[in-house]
């Protein structure tokens, strides 16, 4: 049996080493690629919440105010995900931030050898194509209906459809009891994940207000940090 657990999490900003802090983990299991759980933690980060990540994902201050700190929490999620793999999307940004959090109250870090990331394998199956969890929902036909913002337990549930279409979709499904077949293709795939360069598009056409550009540079950076799905450089 393969146990594999998908993993998100949504943040105060981008940069850990900046003091930034995790305020939502999301967490759904796959067994033999079939959907067997979640677990969901809001965190108190001890700190603000910038108006530019609330704008990401839906989550202020005052929501989580009175949610546990993450040393409350840590037994267990570390009890929940085990030592499995990890399926994430740009894995570096959320061992990122969970190494930063365990590091903070003296608890060993994740092996980043244990993830899975799937931003990895869809740039190495669709080259030169967008690869953000919106664009592969798109792409696989699954449901976003509900992903108004982003959210880690939803985020979590989407990328669980994506990562099962990556590994082959449907063909399995005739295959789940035989772990051997299903973790073999899993092998496979992930051998294959090598760093694709993000395609550079063109500036926008038209202009924005000095206080617009400002704004609108603040939230690009963290998009691109946190989805890796800002495919320009610069703001005209």
């Amino acid at each position: 049996m393969e146990r594999l657990i998908v993993l998100d999490t949504e943040t105060t900003g981008i940069e850990p080493a900046e003091g930034h802090r995790i305020v939502e983990i999301g967490c759904t299991a796959l067994v033999n690629l079939g959907k067997s759980g979640t677990r969901q933690w809001y965190l108190n980060p001890e700190r603000d919440i910038p108006v530019e990540a609330t704008r990401v994902h839906g989550i202020t201050i005052e929501k989580v105010a009175h949610a546990p700190l993450f040393k409350d929490i840590v037994d267990e999620f570390l009890t929940f995900i085990g030592e499995d793999r990890l399926v994430i999307h740009n894995a570096a940004f959320d061992l990122g931030f969970l190494n930063a959090e365990l590091a903070r109250i003296g608890r060993p870090g994740l092996d980043p050898a244990r993830a899975i990331d799937t931003l990895t394998l869809a740039r190495r199956r669709f080259p030169n194509a967008s690869a953000s969890l919106d664009a592969l929902c798109r792409r696989f036909r699954i449901d976003l209906s509900q992903r108004t913002t982003h959210g880690a337990l939803l985020d979590t549930d989407l990328l669980a459809d994506v990562y099962v279409e990556l590994m082959g979709g449907g063909q399995f499904s005739l295959a789940l009891g035989v772990d051997s077949e299903v973790k073999t293709a899993s092998q496979a795939l992930v051998r294959e994940q090598e760093p694709v360069e993000a395609m550079q598009f063109g500036p926008r056409s038209w202009p924005l207000s000095p206080g617009e550009e400002v704004e609108h540079r603040n939230y690009l950076e963290f998009l691109k940090k946190k989805a890796n799905v800002v495919r320009w450089a610069e703001v005209p």
